[in-house]
C-alpha cells in the first residue's frame, strides 16, 4: 500500500501524521511510504529523517495525495485539500465531522473512507487516541491560565503559587478526566490552592488519598460548584 503524509495546513497546526519511525516500520512492513517536503520540519523531523527511514520525499501536497491509496493527517481537511482526494482513497485524521457539514459532504461525494482517531474506542469503551491530546490540555491549561491572570495580559495579577507574605491563586478544576487530573498535577507543582470537582466519589476519594491534603475536593453539586467558581482566580474544566 501506498502512504501518503501531507504537510499540514490548518491554521497554528504544526505536528505531523507520521514520524520517521513510523514511516520506517511501514517500510519495513512493505509498504510505500511519501512525505511531502517540510511536512515534519516544525517539530523537528527533517526531509533527510524521513529519506533515511525508506520514506520518499514528495514535492508538493498534489504529489502526495495524487499518489497515496491511504492519508495519514492529524487535523481534518482542510477546504483547499479537498480537490485533492479521489474516491476510494483511506483518510486517518481527527475528522470532527460535527461542526463541518462542508467536509462531511465532501467526503461523502467523493467517496473517501474515513477512519477518525477521536472515536476510535478499545474494549473498555475508552478513546486511546483521543486521551493523549486531552493530557496535552490539561497539563496546558495552568499555565495559559497563569499567563492570563498577569495585569499586562488583562488579569487580576494573582500569582498561582503565591509568594511570602501573600495567598496562592485559587483553582477550580470541574471533572477529574484526562484534562482534569493532568491540570490539578501542574496546578498543585505551581503551588496553587486547587479544589477538585467531580460527581464521582470514588473518583475525587482516589485523588485526595493520592494528594495528601495537598488539594480540597468536592462532590460537582451545582450550590457548592457554583460558589467555589465565583470565589476563584483560575476555573479550569474538563469535558469529560
Amino acid at each position: 500500500m501506498k502512504v501518503g503524509v501531507p504537510k499540514e495546513i490548518k491554521n497554528h497546526e504544526y505536528r505531523v501524521g507520521l514520524t520517521p519511525a513510523g514511516a520506517h516500520a511501514l517500510t519495513l512492513a512493505g509498504h510505500e511510504v511519501v512525505v511531502e517536503t517540510n511536512a515534519g520540519a516544525r517539530i523537528g523531523f527533517a526531509d533527510a529523517d524521513y529519506a533515511a527511514a525508506g520514506a520518499r520525499i514528495a514535492a508538493n501536497a498534489a504529489e502526495t495525495y495524487g499518489q497515496a491509496d491511504m492519508v495519514v493527517k492529524v487535523k481534518e481537511l482542510q477546504a483547499a485539500e479537498f480537490p485533492l482526494t479521489r474516491p476510494g482513497q483511506l483518510l486517518f485524521a481527527y475528522q470532527h465531522f460535527a461542526p463541518d457539514p462542508d467536509l462531511l459532504q465532501h467526503v461523502i461525494e467523493c467517496g473517501l473512507s474515513c477512519v477518525a482517531y477521536e472515536t476510535v474506542a478499545d474494549a473498555h469503551g475508552e478513546l486511546p487516541l483521543l486521551a493523549p491530546m486531552s493530557r496535552v490540555a490539561g497539563r496546558l491549561a495552568p499555565q495559559v491560565g497563569a499567563w492570563a491572570l498577569q495585569m499586562a495580559n488583562g488579569g487580576s495579577g494573582v500569582l498561582l503559587g503565591g509568594v511570602a507574605g501573600v495567598p496562592p491563586g485559587k483553582v477550580v478544576i470541574v471533572g477529574a478526566g484526562n484534562v482534569g487530573t493532568n491540570a490539578l498535577q501542574i496546578a498543585v507543582g505551581m503551588g496553587a490552592q486547587v479544589t477538585l470537582f467531580d460527581r464521582g466519589i470514588d473518583k475525587i476519594a482516589a485523588l485526595d488519598r493520592i494528594y495528601r491534603g495537598r488539594i480540597a475536593t468536592a462532590v460537582a453539586d451545582p450550590l457548592t460548584l457554583e460558589r467555589a467558581i465565583a470565589d476563584a482566580d483560575l476555573v479550569i474544566g474538563d469535558g469529560a
